[in-house]
């Protein structure tokens, strides 16, 4: 089993920024591929980037490509997403996924965190 917990969602302005955390705990992380993922109200959930397990390949939806940055720290068993640019279709709640196989689609995850809340106002 894998546990991954969010943090650092919340309210920012238009054109903010903000930093995604996911700490992960279980089994051995570096093994997972780690993805994150939005669903904003009303929406299916959809995927915004992924990372592979040594970090050296990405890959980012094309609404986010630019503005959004992923990254990983294995020593510390935590992924990140940094992001710029913020605009108002951003908001969402975001969740961090691990797989052992990487991908765009919410299959491709075997466990998922329980969401933090990421609002942007215009």
């Amino acid at each position: 089993q894998v546990q991954l917990v969010e943090s650092g969602g919340g309210l920012v302005q238009a054109g903010g920024s903000l930093r995604l955390s996911c700490a992960a705990s279980g089994r051995t992380f570096s093994r997972f591929a780690m993805g994150w993922f939005r669903q904003a109200p009303g929406k299916e959930r959809e995927f915004v980037a992924v990372i592979s397990w040594g970090g050296d390949i990405t890959s980012y939806a094309q609404s986010v490509k630019g503005r959004f940055t992923i990254s990983r720290d294995n020593a510390k068993n935590t992924v990140y997403l940094r992001m710029n640019s913020l605009k108002s279709e951003d908001t969402a709640v975001y969740y961090c996924a691990a797989g052992l196989a990487s991908g765009t689609s919410i299959g491709a995850y075997d466990y998922w965190g329980q969401g933090s809340q990421v609002t942007v106002s215009s």
